[in-house]
């Protein structure tokens, strides 16, 4: 058949599949109503390392990891097989009164490299999920040591944590969370240690400890009354990949001791070396009461999550009444299939070098934006480890941002898909968040790339 033959069957494919998409489903962070015209919907028929290819031929490359899920690259065989081999075995069995081998080593192995102190592993099935189960067992925990007064729960100024009611409940982004305001619990929120937002002539640090000042006021005014403080440690993702010095992270600690409260560390987007190190946490020395593990957890290749927490967490819902009992569930908790992804994935992390390459590649990332700090138009190229935003402007050096009805980001994204590579932004905010796999002739075309989407946008 000829190329230009081939190439009509495959775009003829693409849309037959476009069209039929659009009359029966509903995605997920869309505005349906901007299909097919204003956003484009490219049906993807496979994946390869950091590539995704759709139906009518065309190839992009993933620079957001698929919402910052995937590790290792598209179908990466090991996690492959993995799964395949646990399919033929046991595909899934209620967890309440039944365990399995998957189950069991993946929590053994998750302990074995998570922040000393954390002991029990409680599984979900999506980050949302862990999210509810953190902040549910840090309420409940209070309330079987008789402590009743504790009802309250600090978040940060800009954060995210989930749609589910109680994850949006402490999640701080009014495009997701002012619509269902009603439905919604009312936590303290507490500035963000937003590097971003430093005044003049103070240090990301500087910024970081100030801000956590003004948490210790806000736990003073409300000592005895709080259950926790949940953040996302060190880049809060959804807020526009806005990053923080890890002082902020150790003060916060010694406050949440100070007045007896727990500290959730939401580390579903920046968990397992997308900063740097396997968990964000680390780089402050610290450890959570609750560490959230989603996304990377099976190395992007099943929904899964995982909470793990400290042995007297645990220990307070021990009794015999089955109220004190945690009467949380999920159906498919614990699922094989998905613990043996996450397995498989860890042994990578076990038995090669992942965090050093990891350093070389975001030394590649750092040097390949730096021109881009330049431009007219961009406020700022901030990084940590595997995550690097770009932040687009009306005026670089006044930092005034664009009017959000212009939609700039928008734009960006359409030029970089027209050539080849997924940029989707976080409102006018651009980032990088490849797939661990990523090379340097993909790091090119993506520095490349980037740089022409915000031409086009800023034009």
């Amino acid at each position: 058949m000829q190329t230009r033959e081939l190439d009509a069957q495959m775009l003829a494919e693409a849309e037959a599949l476009r069209s039929r998409d659009l009359a029966v489903l509903w995605h997920p962070c869309t505005q349906m109503a901007e299909h097919p015209d204003t956003l484009p919907l490219i049906p993807i028929r496979r994946g390869r390392g950091a590539w995704l290819e759709g139906v009518d031929g065309r190839r992009y490359l993933d620079a957001v990891s698929s919402w910052w899920t995937n590790l290792f690259g598209h179908c990466e065989p090991r996690i492959a097989a993995a799964i395949a081999r646990q399919a033929t075995e046991l595909e899934h069995v209620i967890f309440a009164g039944f365990g399995h081998e998957p189950g069991l080593r993946l929590a053994e192995a998750l302990l074995q490299v998570a922040p000393t102190g954390l002991a029990r592993v409680f599984y979900g099935d999506n980050g949302s999920s862990a999210v509810e189960i953190a902040l549910k067992m840090s309420f409940h925990s209070f309330l079987n040591r008789g402590d009743e007064k504790r009802r309250k729960f600090v978040a940060l100024s800009n954060g995210y944590h989930g749609e589910t009611i109680g994850a949006l409940s402490v999640s701080d982004i009014p495009l997701y969370r002012r619509v269902y305001a009603p439905l919604l619990l009312t936590p303290l929120f507490a500035p963000s240690p937003d590097a971003y937002e430093a005044e003049a002539g103070e240090s990301a640090e500087q910024c970081a400890l100030r801000r956590a000042d003004q948490l210790a006021e806000l736990f003073e005014r409300n000592d005895g009354e709080i259950c926790a403080l949940i953040l996302e440690p060190l880049v809060q993702c959804a807020g526009g990949m806005r990053m923080h010095h890890p002082a902020y992270l150790r003060r916060a600690r010694e406050i949440c001791d100070a007045h007896g409260a727990h500290l959730i560390a939401d580390e579903i987007a920046v968990g397992f070396g997308r900063t740097g190190t396997l968990f964000a946490c680390e780089q402050a020395g610290i450890a959570p009461d609750f560490l959230c593990l989603s996304k990377g957890l099976t190395g992007g290749f099943m929904p899964m999550s995982a909470v793990l927490t400290t042995a007297a967490i645990y220990e307070a819902f021990l009794d015999d009444s089955r109220e004190r009992a945690f009467l949380h569930s999920h159906s498919y908790t614990g699922n094989p299939l998905a613990c043996a992804a996450a397995l498989a994935s860890l042994e990578i992390f076990a038995t090669e070098p992942v965090l050093a390459r990891n350093r070389a590649t975001s030394q590649r990332m750092t040097e390949l934006a730096a021109p881009l700090a330049e431009h007219p138009h961009v406020a700022e190229v901030r990084q940590t480890g595997m995550i690097l935003a770009i932040e687009m402007v009306a005026d670089g050096k006044s930092r005034r941002p664009f009017a959000a009805s212009e939609r700039r980001g928008l734009r960006a994204y359409r030029h970089a898909l027209e050539n080849g590579v997924v940029l989707r932004p976080l409102g006018d905010i651009l980032y990088w968040m490849p797939p661990y796999c990523v090379g340097e002739e993909e790091l090119l075309r993506l520095a490349e790339v980037t740089r022409g989407a915000i031409d086009e946008a800023t034009n």
